[in-house]
């Protein structure tokens, strides 16, 4: 039997660091994992649990001021033994000052709640359970962020905070950086690469975006500069120009450290710019699972419960597919709706010239300070006269505020665009087609848009709630309050809608 175990390998379910406590633990010298006999007893703070303030024992001041002579002791949690090990260590034993400073935000911030100023010479229980659970949950924090970090295509670091609460990493959620494909969804590469040596300065045949009709997107510096609405068409990996190409923006990923932080007004998990970006500047993508329309008003009906929107649908030309980043997505998941924005967000074709497949990202619509907050409205609107619009799933579209609930029959530049006004929206009135009829004498129901095509309902005999899309497919419901929860918005802003939706 032994014989046969020869040159059988079995991968090792711990990290060498765990390993080489244990050897110091059990006092054993391995030198394929660096312990040696002068490192036996050299211990590493996982954490510090308590502290107190003592008087120093035969003195009781420490000079003419009558101030008493005191020393510092805190409880430490070594790294790689139980709890039951933690030993009080004096204060000029330590040089974990990282964790020194930890310790003592959190001290202050617990007080600062507890509404005490004076910093007690020995600590309540519920102080030191509190301290104790902040340091874990802080545990948890960092292995979240060095998992994200492990997620390939990440050029920027994304770093992960919580000074609110204990709320930890989310569950059923899983950190990518490129779009997972779900069932019912094909994308396949239909990318022409262009010829150009300098994209830029001599593009050849207009380079990418000329043989798909439109102009170069971004200037010298890659800041974008067409307007939002307008599709962007980077070069792709058919093109003879090289990754510092300037038409290759997106594509190469985040370029500015983000921070994933617990808001403090009730709003969850935020996204905040540790440093500056200038305006215009490619800021990140909205990535998740690509599926299909009738998949996504499926899950909408959950998410609509939940009190969640996570749901974006790829409208540029139809509404065929829509992006769910609830279960997976990146840190664009966790970007908080406003209604005052500092983000845009752009439809991009890089590999892929499937109009019903864009990538979406986000661009800055002004500068954003280090520290800021970033955000997008969730229900923006764009003037459809002259760019296609871009918003979250319109399974909320008519959820918002009553009033603005009502169907605007309108100014054009008002109306809510389900498309790009350059492939056949639905149009209210348009001067180019049938107007608006009402109470025809040939059908009962109120029609809008062209009698040729299917026509929008209101009203219909049969059915009592607003449908818009063709009779001959699953139509969109809007207006039933057992399917449809208004969503009150928390931005803050002056200009505040009131709801989101």
């Amino acid at each position: 039997m032994a014989e046969d175990l020869k040159g059988c390998q079995v991968v090792c379910k711990v990290t060498t660091s765990q390993l080489q406590t244990l050897c110091r633990h059990e006092g054993i010298v391995c030198l394929d994992l660096g312990v040696n006999r002068k490192q036996m007893h050299n211990f590493e703070v996982e954490y510090l649990c308590d502290y107190k303030r003592t008087l120093v024992p035969g003195r009781k001041t420490a000079n003419a001021t009558g101030v008493p002579k005191e020393r510092e002791f805190y409880l430490v949690k070594w790294k790689g033994y139980p709890d039951h090990m933690n030993t009080w260590e004096p204060r000029k034993n330590l040089r974990c000052v990282e964790l020194l400073r930890q310790f003592w935000d959190d001290v202050f911030l617990e007080l600062q709640r507890q509404k005490k100023t004076v910093v007690p010479n020995q600590f309540e229980t519920e102080l030191s359970s509190y301290l104790e659970q902040r340091a874990r949950h802080r545990q948890s924090l960092q292995r979240w962020e060095a998992q994200i970090n492990c997620v390939g295509g990440l050029t920027k670091r994304i770093l992960v905070r919580n000074c609110v609460d204990l709320e930890g990493p989310p569950n059923n959620f899983t950190y990518i950086n490129n779009y997972k494909v779900g069932e019912g969804v094909s994308m396949t590469t239909m990318a022409v690469g262009c010829e150009c040596t300098n994209c830029l300065e001599n593009p050849v045949g207009g380079c990418c975006p000329g043989v798909s009709g439109h102009g170069f997107a971004y200037n010298e510096c890659g800041q974008v500069k067409v307007k939002p609405g307008e599709p962007i068409y980077e070069c792709n990996n058919m093109c003879r120009c090289g990754p510092d190409c300037p038409n290759r923006v997106v594509q190469r990923g985040i370029q500015h450290t983000l921070c994933i932080f617990k808001t403090d007004n009730g709003r969850g998990w935020g996204v905040r710019t540790s440093e500056r970006i200038r305006r215009h500047s490619f800021v990140m993508e909205y990535v998740g699972e690509i599926i299909t329309t009738e998949e996504a008003e499926r899950r909408g009906q959950v998410y609509d419960r939940q009190g969640a929107t996570y749901l974006f649908d790829l409208d540029y030309v139809e509404d065929e597919y829509t992006i769910d980043a609830a279960h997976y997505g990146n840190v664009s998941h966790f970007v908080n709706h406003s209604c005052n924005p500092n983000l845009q967000v752009y439809n991009v074709f890089i590999d892929n010239l499937d109009e019903r497949l864009p990538r979406l990202a986000f661009f800055s619509n002004r500068g954003i300070s280090a520290g800021e907050e970033l955000t997008f409205d969730y229900n923006m609107q764009i003037d459809p006269i002259d760019v296609e619009s871009t918003k979250m799933d319109s399974n909320f579209s008519m959820t918002r505020s009553p009033k603005k609930a009502s169907l605007i029959t309108g100014s054009p530049k008002k109306l809510h665009m389900t498309g790009s006004p350059k492939k056949d929206p639905l149009m209210i009135g348009s001067p180019k087609k049938d107007p608006l009829m009402i109470g025809s004498p040939k059908k009962d129901p109120l029609m809008i848009g062209s009698p040729k095509k299917d026509p929008l309902m209101i009203g219909s005999p049969k059915k009592d709630p607003l449908m818009i899309g063709s009779p001959q497919k699953d139509p969109l419901m809007i207006g039933s309050p057992k399917k449809r929860a208004r969503m009150e918005c928390k931005c803050g802003t002056d200009n505040c809608r009131g709801y989101l939706f």
